[in-house]
């Protein structure tokens, strides 16, 4: 009896179709939800920010701020905010540097604002649709 309650206990044979098949509908639900993502369009939904080189500075003799945009991908106007010290935050098609909400501010392009800044003052420029932070620089005194 002893005998035939230990080959019982040791008997493992069922354990492996069981780990199999719950690996093979762990495998089919994990398909189904990327293919469904995929086809549902759900992966085109996030905004991306755009890859620039962005550099800023103070006017000398004022305190407006001059944004240069020196490499990367055009930004359209509306979609760049600008903060000094965490403050208020303008967009660049507000801040007075000629830009109107749809232009694209592109390489090689200098936006000279009417923000006020001064030495010391820390300047972040944010991609509005991605929430990316662009730029976070410290004017020079």
């Amino acid at each position: 009896m002893k005998s035939k309650l230990k080959a019982l206990l040791d008997d493992d044979s069922g354990v492996s179709p069981v780990i199999g098949v719950i690996l093979m509908v762990a495998i089919t639900v994990i398909l189904a939800a990327v293919i469904g993502t995929f086809v549902l369009g759900l992966g085109d939904s996030l905004n991306q920010a755009p890859q620039a080189q962005l550099e800023i500075a103070s006017s000398a003799g004022n305190s407006d701020l001059e944004i240069s945009h020196n490499g990367g991908d055009s930004i359209v106007a509306g979609d760049l905010r600008i903060t000094v010290d965490g403050g208020s935050a303008q967009t660049l098609d507000n801040a007075g540097a000629g830009y109107a909400a749809e232009d694209e501010f592109s390489v090689g392009e200098t936006a000279q604002t009417s923000i006020g800044v001064s030495g010391g003052d820390r300047i972040r420029l944010i991609h509005v649709p991605s929430e990316s932070v662009l730029l976070d620089a410290t004017v020079g005194s």
